[in-house]
């Protein structure tokens, strides 16, 4: 039976993925849309088994999309708004709306409405998905959103995925919640190429019957078999060896067409793959094979930097905040006027880097009210040598020339000619200093 798809029509961005969340959960394949130009390009294309319609738009209300479309070819309708009329309630009613809510909507409510429209569509036993980890994907950029929508559209799918993005920006976290989207009943089984030894990787990827025994990873025997029914996500896959990135590939297809019949050869693995850099970049430098490349990119999925997602870094440091008042039980929050030296910061760590300046922040902080700053370098502390001269801003230009010759003379063993040649002066103009200097010394010596 094919999976039931929602189109969640509104322009409340978090609103509309809290529902999608809602609506995946319960079984449904999530298209968002937030005007009435996007929902009606979707219905012309695509059915539509549930339309949960905003009636404020930017281009309209949701109820004018139903005079636009053939019902008989769709599903449930459902209406929510936060401004309800009478005039909209009539119109709801002459319309085939299964429901007219309310905003701010009970999440038990809309949940099991989705569930009881959803049960129509669901095969026996298929299982839901879990959210948990899709939920900690946290932000209001168009950037992050579209990772969010790319998560709950492919998370149902067996399609293998390629994340990249920099360090810190959350592979492992979308690894996983596209593993939590899946609903697949088995575990989910992380390899790190960069940290395994090339004895450890040929063990693993020659045959599936082979072993594997990894203690920094945490893999056990036969990783492709311990990862039967759930997801085998492959991290900093351009570092793994040409030849062993070649017997990857081989394996890949040897579990794509083991026959059907051979239940020892047969496993259900989704691939995820994660690197660190451009797909393009590492295959024009030969870090990656073009070959794996393509049978890993059925899905590419770039993550994007945290200064690349504005003031998402507010919205994540309040996140982990939240997160950590539940495990200590206290209150804490960001205090007022803070929000400007996060978003001022590049954050080269990214949500890693974020999650720690929050952390410490919320450990060392006596004040509820907390101040989230950047753990930056320390300054390089300069001190001078045999070699080199420390001025501070706003030394006298003679004190400058009094100790650059002296230093100088000195690195020069006295040696006036070389320090003339060094210093770009005559000889005569070092003599002269030099007697300049021994004046000024007598007339500051005190008198006997």
């Amino acid at each position: 039976m094919p999976q039931p798809t929602a189109l969640i029509l509104d322009d409340d961005g978090t609103f509309a993925r809290a529902a999608g969340q809602l609506a995946f959960s319960a079984g449904f394949r999530v298209q968002l849309a937030d005007t009435l130009a996007e929902g009606r390009l979707f219905l012309a294309r695509s059915r539509a088994d549930l339309l949960l319609l905003d009636l404020q738009l930017p281009d309209g209300s949701g109820l004018d999309l139903l005079d636009d479309i053939d019902l008989a070819q769709h599903g449930q309708v459902v209406i929510v708004t936060g401004k309800p009329s009478l005039d909209s309630a009539k119109r709801a009613v002459s319309a085939p709306v299964i429901e007219y809510l309310v905003k701010p909507l009970d999440p038990n409510q809309l949940r099991a409405l989705m569930e009881r429209v959803a049960a129509r569509y669901r095969a026996p036993g298929r299982p839901s998905a879990d959210l948990s980890a899709v939920s900690e994907l946290v932000g209001n950029s168009p950037r992050i959103r579209s990772v969010i929508d790319t998560v709950l559209r492919v998370g149902p799918t067996d399609a293998s995925v390629l994340l990249w993005g920099e360090h810190g920006t959350g592979k492992d976290l979308v690894a996983h919640a596209l593993h939590a989207a899946s609903g697949r009943t088995g575990p989910f089984v992380a390899v790190n190429c960069s940290a395994a030894s090339s004895e450890e990787l040929a063990g693993l990827l020659a045959d599936p019957e082979a072993t594997l025994r990894h203690g920094a990873t945490g893999l056990t025997d036969d990783v492709l078999r311990q990862a039967d029914g759930g997801t085998l996500f492959l991290k900093e896959i351009d570092d793994m060896p040409a030849a062993h990135q070649l017997q990857l590939l081989a394996t890949l297809e040897r579990i794509a067409i083991a026959p059907a019949g051979d239940a020892s050869r047969r496993t259900s693995v989704r691939i995820i793959a994660a690197s660190s850099r451009d797909p393009a970049d590492a295959m024009r430098e030969r870090a990656l094979r073009e070959d794996l490349y393509y049978a890993l990119d059925n899905v590419s999925l770039a993550l994007p930097t945290l200064r690349d997602r504005g003031e998402d870094v507010v919205v994540l440091a309040g996140h982990f905040i939240d997160k950590l008042n539940t495990l200590y039980h206290r209150n804490k929050h960001l205090a007022p006027g803070s929000e400007a030296p996060l978003l001022r910061h590049s954050w080269p760590g990214n949500v890693r880097e974020l999650r720690s300046a929050v952390q410490r922040a919320y450990l060392l902080q006596d004040d509820d009210a907390l101040h989230v700053r950047p753990n930056l370098p320390s300054a390089t502390v300069w001190k001078e040598s045999d070699t080199s001269i420390l001025f501070s801003v706003g030394t006298t230009l003679a004190e400058i020339e009094r100790r650059a010759l002296l230093k100088t003379l000195a690195h020069f063993g006295n040696d006036k000619t070389a320090t003339a040649r060094a210093l770009g002066v005559s000889v005569r103009t070092v003599h002269n200093q030099l007697a300049r200097l021994a004046g000024q010394a007598n007339e500051d010596a005190p008198s006997k």
